[in-house]
């Protein structure tokens, strides 16, 4: 019998169902840690989408670029426009950012490279990098220009749930630059994001309060 409490998305096991699935599949809000550490490092020119957002913790921080943010999802989770399929979607923006459910991630990568006019960047396991079918297909035909390797772990957790202890599985940024040349750059977060950001929630939280939303 599969086990619904295991998180495809990394090492971590609640102990909890995952009630945050009720309304659709993979659903793990990404720390705002995690998504810092890409705007400080890589510059959006342009109108961001990010199309699995989730309960807007992404959209929140994506927000602080001062770029126009369009968010959207699947599913309805309270948070921008519900419905809307981005593996089915024709509508072309400059940038997209998005921490795609595991299971859809290949699928991302296809529509995002031919949505995003500038970048698309992924928050995807390391082991993505991995596999003879990617090897052929995205890695030999659509390549990223830059991996961004997190130097500290990111551990994913249902929304609700109290964050304790540490992930097992490493995870980067993946983006694909349509003005790159080249081959592909690895590149490391320097340590210290996970920190740095620890207290910033308290101000999101602030932030959306003047705006009439809720952070959950």
């Amino acid at each position: 019998m599969t086990d619904l409490t295991y998180n495809l998305n990394g090492g971590f096991k609640p102990t909890a169902k995952r009630f945050a699935d009720l309304g659709g599949p993979d659903f793990f809000p990404t720390p705002a840690w995690a998504t810092f550490a890409l705007i400080d490092n890589e510059k959006f020119n342009g109108e961001i989408w990010e199309c699995a957002c989730g309960d807007g913790s992404m959209s929140r921080v994506l927000e602080q670029t001062c770029q126009p943010v369009r968010s959207s999802d699947l599913y309805d989770r309270g948070y921008g426009e519900a419905g809307v399929d981005f593996l089915r979607a024709e509508r072309t923006t400059d940038n997209v950012i998005t921490n795609p459910p595991y299971n859809c991630a290949e699928g991302f990568v296809a529509s995002g490279v031919k949505l995003a006019k500038r970048k698309l960047a992924l928050l995807l396991r390391l082991a993505f990098l991995e596999g003879a079918n990617r090897a052929n297909t995205i890695f030999s035909k659509m390549p990223p220009a830059r991996v961004w390797v997190f130097s500290e772990r990111i551990t994913f957790y249902p929304s609700g749930v109290e964050p304790k202890g540490s992930g097992a599985t490493a995870y980067a940024w993946f983006v694909w630059d349509k003005e790159a040349e080249g081959p592909t750059e690895l590149r490391w977060f320097k340590p210290g994001y996970k920190a740095r950001y620890a207290q910033l929630r308290h101000v999101l939280v602030e932030q959306d309060q003047a705006r009439g939303k809720t952070t959950r």
